[in-house]
């Protein structure tokens, strides 16, 4: 009977590397913004009889690659309404800024200007990144909204004042008071992004009303950027809501994310797994040569011949 010893190398690595996705191996993740200021609130709702799509926007870094499994987003309702009013949430994730942009069609460095904004550095990029967007309309997301305060009042709001320049500087819509609610959302298809920086944009849609996303503390970091809004008739481009609308803030906005990332085993495993293959690759001519009646057995190393002795003295090689 003759078999190779290396030839089992691989399976190890290969049961190693079926491990790195095993959910058990899987670290987790979670990112909070915090809970709201009391600063601004900023309309986020789906195009409706209510009005034309109104986007909000701000940022997150991952580190390394993530599975995003749930979010959560904050934010204001009017005074009296129902949590059951909300009818449909969807999420969108952006890169950032020329990522999945038409860059021809602005200024160029350094501003990336364009016919409507006075920038688009560090914006959002043009359009949304297709395979991350979950939408409750389609099944690919369910939520719950919750009371956290049935009245909460922020000094400021942007809702129907987003214009193209010159008109960008509205000052905001003034103060409004309402309930504070929180959007749990649950991704029934999770949301898998690689290492790099974004942007999470939600939209929830009331059956009356708007939903005005609550803004939240700057968290510390100089790579934090503000965020950022537009409509229909402003898109493809965004504005800054504190620098371009309000001449206020910058502004952040209340959200968390939660979900799994690589564990530091896990990675141990895949190390290992790339070991296996590495010495598949050295060593495959490594042969363990059984003889068949007295058992004699000797195994090459890197590349020696191998000798089995028959019992009757015949001597053969074996490369």
């Amino acid at each position: 009977m003759r078999r190779s010893i290396a030839r089992s190398i691989p399976l190890v690595a290969i049961a190693m590397l079926i491990g790195f996705a095993h959910p058990a191996l899987a670290g987790p993740f979670f990112l909070s913004t915090g809970s709201p200021d009391g600063l601004i609130g900023t309309l986020s709702r789906p195009a409706s009889l209510a009005g034309i799509q109104t986007e909000t926007a701000d940022d997150f870094i991952l580190s390394q690659p993530t599975r995003i499994n749930s979010a959560t987003f904050t934010g204001l309702i009017p005074t009296g309404t129902p949590l059951s009013s909300s009818t449909q949430v969807e999420i969108e994730f952006y890169h950032v800024f020329p990522g999945d942009s038409d860059v021809g069609r602005t200024s160029g460095p350094p501003t990336f200007s364009t016919p409507q904004v006075p920038t688009r550095v560090n914006s959002p990029g043009d359009v949304e990144i297709g395979a991350a967007t979950r939408d409750s309309a389609a099944g690919s997301l369910t939520f719950i909204a919750s009371l956290i305060n049935p009245t909460f009042t922020v000094a400021n709001t942007v809702a129907n004042g987003i214009h193209p320049i010159p008109g960008q500087f509205t000052g905001g819509e003034g103060p409004t008071t309402g309930e504070e609610v929180l959007i749990s959302v649950t991704f029934t298809v999770p949301v898998d992004l690689p290492a790099d920086h974004y942007f999470f944009r939600p939209e929830a849609l009331l059956s009356s009303g708007n939903f005005l996303w609550l803004s939240a503390p700057k968290p510390p970091g100089a790579t934090d950027l503000q965020s950022w809004t537009r409509n229909d008739n402003l898109a493809p481009d965004w504005l800054r809501i504190g620098t371009d609308i309000t001449h206020q803030g910058p502004f952040n906005a209340a959200f968390s994310l939660t979900g799994t990332v690589p564990a530091p085993s896990t990675l141990l495993l895949l190390a290992f797994g790339i070991t296996g293959i590495s010495a598949y690759g050295v060593g495959r001519r490594t042969t363990l040569v059984s003889q068949s009646r007295i058992g004699v057995m000797e195994v090459e190393r890197f590349g020696a011949p191998v000798v089995r002795r028959e019992e009757e003295g015949e001597v053969t090689a074996d490369r």
